[in-house]
């Protein structure tokens, strides 16, 4: 399995709010185990005691993105040790019966919780993913969704570090918000120039006629 598909479940479990528009799809055990994907055996796990333990860690893991999202880097560090240390793992290669053309096993590096419950497993594989992502490609690569009201949190792995946004969609609803912004302040200022010559006009003429009644 790879490293960074580690680093999704931190993503997954902290997108599974939405707090500026109240939305929560972590409200039952079977939305506990939908976080854990293709890993079966782990979702098994979980139990209804596990809601409320997730929601714990989900806050903690969006600590950790607001923080490097505000430009924080030790506390955002700070933050993502707190949950290492809380709940460990064990690096181990492994292979899944998995070969190459040759034969050979495809070694990787696999990472081994050992959990008393089905929030310390994921817990554990989000913290180390998400660590091994920051060391590998900065603090300033985890971000929080720039268009309002989302603030979905995202990877950057873009080759510019340019992501602002967490989906194609969210990106195109901020493109046309500032579009239509900008033609409204096109408009307020063509309206303010129309005004300002109206005005000027006015007063031209107004002098004018004041200058025919003097020469009379």
């Amino acid at each position: 399995m790879e490293l960074a598909y580690y680093s999704d479940y931190a993503v997954r479990l902290v997108n599974s709010e939405e707090p500026a528009r109240g939305k929560d799809r972590l409200t039952s055990v079977e939305a506990v185990r939908e976080l854990f994907g293709d890993n079966a055996s782990a979702a098994r796990r979980a139990t209804e005691a596990d809601v409320t333990r997730f929601r714990s860690v989900r806050s903690r893991l969006r600590a950790v993105f607001e923080a490097a999202d505000q430009g924080d880097e030790t506390l955002a560090v700070a933050l993502l040790n707190s949950l290492l240390l809380e709940f460990p793992v064990s690096p181990q290669i492994s292979g899944h019966d998995q070969r190459d053309e040759d034969g050979r096993p495809l070694w990787h590096m696999h990472l081994a919780d050992h959990p008393s419950n089905a929030t310390s497993g994921y817990a554990a594989i989000a913290a180390m993913g998400l660590a091994f992502h920051l060391t590998e490609y900065g603090v300033d690569r985890l971000g929080l969704c720039q268009a309002p009201p989302c603030r979905n949190a995202y990877l950057d792995t873009s080759t510019n570090r340019s992501r602002r946004y967490c989906s194609d969609r969210c990106a195109t609803r901020a493109n046309v918000a500032a579009y239509r912004a900008r033609k409204r302040l096109e408009a307020d200022r063509s309206g303010s120039t129309n005004l300002t010559a109206d005005s000027a006009q006015r007063t031209r003429a107004s002098g004018e006629r004041a200058a025919d009644v003097r020469g009379r």
